[in-house]
Formats: C-alpha cells, sequence, structure tokens
C-alpha cells in the first residue's frame, strides 16, 4: 500500500527523505506532521498534474505480477491487478472531481501491434468496473482513443532522469482536443518511476485545455537504490523477458501465475 503521509510526496507519492523536507509554504513547515511535504523534484518543477496515487511499490510480487501480464500475456491477472488500480483511484475520491474521464497511457501502434494489447487499458477497465460497484456515484468514463503516441520510443527502464525526460518530449497528443477540453482527466498507467511519461501526458491534456489530471498507478518505483535501476530484454522476445536487478537476471516466464494469453 502506499507510504504513509509525511513519507511521500503530497503530489507525486514519492519518498521524502525526511532530513531534507521541502514543503509549499511556511506555514506547512511549521507544522509537526508534514502532511503536504512535497519531494524535490516537485518543488523544483512543479508536475501539471494535480496528484498522483498507486497501489504499490514495484517490487517483489506486484513486479512479479506487472510482468506476468506485459509480457508473458497472462489475462487472469489483469482482473485482480484492476482491482488493486481501483483501490489506487479510491484514495482520489472525495479529492477529485465527480466526473472523471479515464485515460490509459497508449501504446505506439508498432509496440501495440507487437505485444498484442495495451496492458494499461485492460487495467482501467477492471479498475472501473470495480469502482462502478465500490463507489456507485462516481462517473468514470473511459476513452482509449482519446491519446496517441506519435513516436515509438525506446523502452523508459535503464534511462536516466533526464533521458526519460528527452525519450518521452512531444511524444504524445491529444486525438481530440474538444473531447477533453474543459474536462477532469483521470490518467492510468501501471509504473510511475520518475514521472517522465505522466508529466509529458498531462502537459499534452493541459495544452488541449484539459481542466485537471489526476494520475493513478498500479505500482510506483521509489527512487531508491534497491528499486532502480533495472531492464529488460527487447519486445522481439515476448514470452521470455528478463528483468535485471542487483541479483543478476531472472526469467519471469510463467513465475507465479498461470492462465491463457490475454486477448483485448
Amino acid at each position: 500500500m502506499p507510504l504513509p503521509a509525511g513519507e511521500s510526496c503530497a503530489l507525486c507519492g514519492d519518498r521524502i527523505d525526511r532530513s531534507s523536507l521541502d514543503f509549499p509554504d511556511k506555514k506547512a513547515a511549521s507544522q509537526a506532521y508534514p502532511a503536504q511535504a512535497h519531494c524535490r523534484a516537485c518543488s523544483m518543477a512543479p508536475p501539471p498534474f494535480e496528484r498522483a496515487v498507486f497501489y504499490g511499490l514495484y517490487r517483489g510480487r506486484m513486479r512479479e505480477a506487472i510482468h506476468a501480464l506485459k509480457y508473458d500475456r497472462i489475462s487472469p491477472a489483469a482482473k485482480r491487478m484492476g482491482g488493486m488500480l481501483a483501490e489506487a483511484v479510491a484514495q482520489l475520491y472525495g479529492h477529485a472531481p465527480d466526473e472523471l474521464l479515464v485515460l490509459p497511457v497508449p501504446l505506439h501502434r508498432r509496440r501495440h501491434a507487437t505485444r498484442g494489447f495495451n496492458q494499461t487499458r485492460l487495467l482501467a477497465r477492471h479498475a472501473i468496473a470495480a469502482l462502478r460497484k465500490s463507489h456507485p456515484r462516481w462517473k468514470l468514463t473511459l476513452a482509449p482513443r482519446t491519446l496517441i503516441r506519435t513516436r515509438d520510443t525506446v523502452s523508459q527502464a535503464g534511462l536516466t532522469p533526464r533521458q526519460r525526460r528527452i525519450n518521452v518530449r512531444a511524444v504524445f497528443r491529444v486525438s481530440a482536443p474538444e473531447a477533453v477540453k474543459g474536462k477532469h482527466i483521470l490518467l492510468v498507467d501501471d509504473i510511475l518511476t520518475t514521472g517522465a511519461t505522466v508529466r509529458a501526458v498531462a502537459m499534452a491534456l493541459k495544452r488541449a485545455e484539459a481542466e485537471s489530471v489526476w494520475v493513478a498507478t498500479l505500482a510506483r518505483a521509489r527512487r531508491d537504490r534497491d528499486d532502480l535501476p533495472f531492464s529488460y530484454a527487447s519486445e522481439s522476445s515476448i514470452g521470455r523477458p528478463f528483468m535485471q536487478d542487483g541479483a543478476g537476471p531472472m526469467e519471469t516466464a510463467g513465475m507465479f501465475l498461470s492462465g491463457s494469453p490475454s486477448s483485448t
């Protein structure tokens, strides 16, 4: 589950070093309980979204489950993980508007053709189904074709924060600006690492005159040595992906979930 208030940034959810907290104002700095503390990145460059929430940290079984869905195409994982994403989104209830247009971060058409599906769209669909039961008054509308990825970028995995920002610069656009003008947006992705991707998408949405952008992800990779860096084999080897961490490469195929390939 997310880090307790006071240990994570109120905007992006990244972990904050208590010895070097940055606060939005002097009043917040004087409070004993730093619930509104901001990380250094958000203090230096405020994000173009209102708040980012997540379900759990990108490590251990969470990382295995995401790999199983993305690369092994194990569809039974999607419904359960969509329920987890729904729990993350539920943190925004009472803070975000009552009506939200839900936009999954898109894949480039070439990547979509190679993988066969967009895992984020699948997660968003299951999350909305769960939220319609748990929060029936919340109007969440899925619009999966509103965002377009105009360039097939290299994987963000293994890139430095600066390289990540450059990699997704001017990559996203809104297919129909009138569809988001004046709307409140819930942007959904599977993993949030440095925030470069969601910042880039949120900027494109703001240029299209979206009223506000909120972010929800299944997992959050903290900027810790233990969570970063890692790398993947190319998508040409789908079905036998590897992840690289301090312990060396581990094959993720069939790690702990079983089922048939997803088809969405």
